[in-house]
């Protein structure tokens, strides 16, 4: 049956709401296909605000892919600030896609993609307002396929009750995969309902379905298993990992926002994973191993998206684009390709002892030249052998002053607050580094025009990392040392004055680990602070620390835990894990290992360049570390905007 578009209903509410042009759609390169000539229909739902979702990779790479198999569909939805999602409750219109405005509800399948925990909220406005109801067990046969995904995916337990399943690992593959199951069940009628097509979804690899697994408590509140319940459903569920990201060069045609983004530009990842072994990094962690895309592969999908969306920034992603074996080819060969156009290029994360001055000269040679950001994570180095971040002081120093000798006059240090073994002298260390690096640019640049931002995050321990076992700070501990740290750089107002302090708020980081590291317990805590009318926990305006504590303590009580259990309290090797049954590829005992190493102050190497170090996750995925050289350089082509080649003066015209 045709689904009409809700638009009519719509458009009389978006004057009265603020920012109303993130709900009109019609981006260029969005899509909008025919309803009834394909078989599958997708919804691929980011759970927070359009300038936040609309630039994220995964759902545009996901959106792309979809949109491109002539049976299936792909809209997307996003979060509704509160002042439409009151009015539309009002006027009984229903969560839509921003692309035909089409009803959620009447989607196949709601992809929802979750790059944090605090988005879980948001989910059940989404949920509500489409008429989909929050448990999975009240879905019938009628309703959507809720399936998860992204990396707080990775530890789904706390919203398990509302989703159906959940992808874990990468997406491309598996979505299709999904669509095939959805397509076939279809055309054979739908035999025995949702209840088999849960099982067929169980059956797909990456797939994980809650509702076929049953959770035992030991008498003090931790877990004895999580155990299948059904035959076909598998004892671990391991992740998906797409390998040669070269077939799969997505986003072709990148979407460019209609209103302000967090990020206007157009984005290639250069290479998926990370082997550097930060032990607070989950990212790095889950995304293993690393697999870079070959120098032609980035050229032509810059060319393409250039072509494709008119952005003049190119952003190189990676979690440490720098790290790729051929980033000084790729950045000269992009800079010699797009010089004169007004076409930037920038890498969003740049390691300091992968950073160099000829990388940052090609970034810049356009004439762009911002600020340089650095992660040290931690002020001194005995906490930065604890996090696995061995950076140096004297290598920061010495990569600023080369940055400062050539013309760069600020520079953003980022850090973490809260961990593991943590004291207040490790965090004033920060001010040290920060002034230090103030008196080496005014050295070297022979001038007081020098400015050092450094900014703070609390950290949040996540699971499969090193760190899922630790006690997490409490944010009093937090912003005591934050404030310890800002009095203490303004105590010298000489430097003090060239250096900016930037730090939040510790609580939200409590809710954050509260739900990271949280098991199927928490999802009655979610559902109470939702009710209660907590949206947008990621954002200041809307997040209640007092309200979730208390509805955390209220709700938890009959279990006899407590907030402090999930977060403040330290695991043991022996505790079940709430994600244990979830394969990330990491091994258990490796990951143990290295937590007893940072505690001692053991460093990791990257083994991309040393001897494997077992941490399994090679053989587990059946995967390997692929880095260049490729082979395959980077060719000269007319670039976007320009009338003739640009030649690469290395090459002879019959190369």
């Amino acid at each position: 049956m045709p689904v009409e578009s809700v638009f009519e209903r719509l458009e009389p509410l978006l004057p009265r709401v603020s920012k109303p042009v993130q709900y009109v759609g019609g981006e260029p390169n969005s899509t909008v296909k025919d309803w009834d000539t394909v078989a599958v229909r997708w919804c691929l739902m980011y759970p927070d605000a359009y300038e936040v979702g609309l630039p994220n990779q995964g759902v545009m790479i996901l959106y792309e892919l979809l949109n491109e198999r002539s049976d299936a569909l792909a809209e997307r939805a996003y979060s509704v600030w509160p002042d439409l999602e009151a009015l539309m409750r009002e006027h009984d219109v229903p969560q839509f896609t921003v692309d035909g405005h089409r009803p959620v509800g009447a989607f196949d399948v709601v992809g929802v993609s979750f790059a944090t925990e605090l988005g879980y909220t948001n989910l059940l406005t989404a949920l509500d307002l489409a008429g989909i109801p929050l448990y999975a067990t009240e879905r019938t046969d009628e309703h959507p396929v809720v399936l998860g995904g992204g990396h707080a995916a990775f530890n789904p337990e706390p919203v398990a009750d509302f989703l159906d399943a959940v992808v874990l690992g990468d997406g491309e593959e598996a979505v299709l995969e999904v669509t095939d199951v959805l397509r076939r069940f279809d055309s054979e009628g739908r035999p025995g309902g949702r209840e088999e097509l849960l099982l067929r979804l169980a059956e797909t690899d990456g797939v994980y379905v809650p509702a076929l697994y049953e959770v035992s408590y030991l008498p003090d509140g931790r877990i004895g298993e999580v155990a299948p319940t059904h035959r076909r459903a598998p004892y671990r569920v391991f992740k998906r990992t797409t390998s040669d990201l070269d077939e799969w060069p997505y986003p072709k045609q990148p979407l460019v926002p209609l209103a302000e983004s967090v990020h206007e530009r157009m984005s290639v990842e250069i290479f998926r994973g990370c082997t550097r072994g930060c032990r607070f990094c989950q990212a790095g962690m889950i995304t293993r191993p690393v697999r870079e895309r070959s120098a032609e592969g980035i050229g032509d999908m810059v060319q393409c998206g250039l072509q494709a969306s008119g952005f003049d920034e190119v952003g190189l992603l990676s979690l440490s684009s720098a790290d790729h074996s051929e980033i000084g080819e790729i950045t000269k060969g992009l800079a010699d390709r797009y010089e004169g156009t007004n076409t930037g290029l920038s890498l969003p994360s740049t390691r300091v002892d992968a950073f160099n001055v000829d990388l940052a000269d090609e970034l810049s040679r356009n004439g762009r030249r911002s600020g340089l950001t650095f992660a040290p994570e931690g002020g001194s180095e005995r906490i930065r052998r604890v996090i696995n971040k061995m950076v140096s002081e004297q290598e920061l120093i010495s990569t600023v002053t080369t940055a400062f000798v050539h013309g760069w006059r600020q520079v953003k240090l980022y850090f973490m607050c809260g961990l593991p073994s943590e004291t207040d002298e490790d965090v004033l260390q920060i001010a040290a580094m920060a002034k230090e690096v103030i008196r080496a640019g005014r050295r070297a640049a022979g001038r007081d025009d020098i400015r050092c931002t450094i900014s703070i995050g609390g950290f949040v321990p996540k699971p499969h990392t090193p760190f899922q076992w630790a006690a997490q700070c409490d944010p009093e501990t937090v912003n005591e040392r934050l404030r310890k740290l800002r009095r203490t750089v303004r105590a010298d107002r000489r430097l003090g004055r060239s250096i900016g302090v930037r730090y939040h708020d510790g609580r939200p980081s409590l809710i954050e680990g509260l739900l990271s590291r949280g098991d199927r317990r928490l999802g009655r805590v979610i559902e109470r602070v939702w009710r209660e009318g907590g949206r947008f926990d990621g954002w200041n305006e809307y997040f209640s620390f007092e309200q979730w504590m208390r509805c955390a303590r209220e709700e938890l009580a009959p279990f006899g835990v407590g907030p402090d259990w999930f977060t403040t309290r330290e695991r043991t090797a022996e505790e079940v894990l709430p994600w244990d049954h979830l394969d990330s590829g990491l091994d258990k005992e490796w990951l143990w290992t290295d937590w007893t190493d940072a505690l001692h102050g053991r460093e990791q190497d990257d083994c991309r360049w040393t001897p494997c170090f077992d941490c399994g996750v090679c053989p587990t995925m059946g995967t390997d570390i692929e880095v260049g050289p490729s082979g395959r350089p980077l060719l000269p082509i007319t670039p976007v905007g320009s009338s003739s080649p640009v030649r690469n003066p290395d090459l002879s015209p019959s190369e």
